[in-house]
């Protein structure tokens, strides 16, 4: 082979053939995105989610369109010659409970229980969490000391006892009066008790994350230019926040959810006029052996729910994660 064809040969090798392709630079949102739609897992119970969503806020219709009654109505002539209740059917598709009531139809309006807890308590826990936990992590010193005890103090009190405590207390007719606040009976009480119990968990992650984040360059030079504290915590700090806020948020919502069925099962929820998936959990230890459909398909709601806010959760901390490979 001559000189000049080896030559022209290493050239063509060498050569890049993207060469001369425009770069396209890609967002954040994109890269998370295009990490997201592989999951296609977590896409699946997304969905899901998404059906959950739509059913809890069109109970009305949906059980108006199937000819399901009202949650609450009761039909004694849904009972046997015994008094117990009968099964699934073409009219009453999940059967009826031990009072005549219709479970399809309680199931979904249990989902509106379900969700509008765990979405309240959880956007408050967060909240809260990410305040303190900035404040905490910013300043140190006894400001952090002070917090950190508070968070301790919080987290050593067992929740389900504490959850007991005040549902009883203030489960009366006028709830309780705090002074700045008044925590009547109900979903208030239940959305209290899990705020209380949950924000010391978002406060100790965003804790952790600003003691690293404060000592970055970016933070220094937005000092060096006179930045006040509060621009740098809520303008500099919190936007690289986001990522692990959104992840454990995800985190938070089932994990309330089975606070709140807990709490309905305990007989301290909701009221026993309020649909609950919990509570009709409750009712149906003592029938669960000649009425298996009364716990079956309130606990497989329960258990769905949960199980797809937790595959969801896992799917964003991937596709948040920088290291996630693209």
């Amino acid at each position: 082979m001559s000189g000049g064809a080896s030559e022209a040969l290493l050239e063509g090798s060498a050569a890049d053939p993207n060469e001369g392709a425009p770069i396209a630079a890609r967002s954040p949102l994109q890269l998370f995105w295009g990490r997201l739609r592989k999951d296609k897992v977590a896409l699946t119970a997304l969905f899901f989610i998404g059906v959950v969503v739509v059913i809890a806020i069109l109970a009305p219709v949906i059980k108006d369109v199937v000819g399901a009654p009202d949650p609450n109505t009761q039909n004694a002539d849904l009972l046997d010659d015994f008094g117990q209740p009968s099964g699934p059917s073409a009219d009453h598709w999940f059967g009826v409970d031990q009072r005549g009531r219709d479970v399809f139809s309680r199931v979904l309006y249990g989902a509106r229980v379900s969700l509008q807890v765990a979405v309240i308590a959880t956007a408050i826990a967060v909240f809260i969490g990410v305040v303190v936990g900035m404040v905490a992590g910013y300043y140190r010193g006894w400001v952090d000391t002070l917090l950190a005890r508070v968070m301790d103090l919080m987290l050593a009190f067992p929740v389900l006892v504490l959850a007991i405590g005040i549902g009883v207390a203030c489960g009366g007719r006028e709830g309780c009066d705090l002074g700045f606040m008044t925590i009547e009976p109900g979903l208030n009480i239940v959305i209290f008790v899990i705020t209380i119990s949950t924000w010391p968990y978002m406060a100790r992650i965003i804790r952790g994350q600003v003691l690293s984040l404060r000592e970055r360059e970016f933070v220094e030079a937005a000092r060096s230019l006179g930045a006040s504290d509060m621009r740098i915590i809520f303008r500099e700090i919190l936007p690289n926040l986001v990522a692990p806020i959104i992840v454990y948020a995800t985190v938070l919502v089932p994990q309330n959810i089975l606070f709140e069925a807990a709490l309905s099962f305990l007989g301290v929820g909701v009221d026993l006029n309020t649909p609950s998936w919990g509570q009709m959990i409750s009712d149906a230890v003592d029938i669960f052996d000649i009425a298996w459909w009364f716990m079956t398909f309130p606990g497989l709601a329960l258990l769905f729910t949960v199980l797809t806010f937790n595959i969801v959760g896992d799917g964003l901390q991937d596709a948040l994660n920088p290291r996630t490979s693209k």
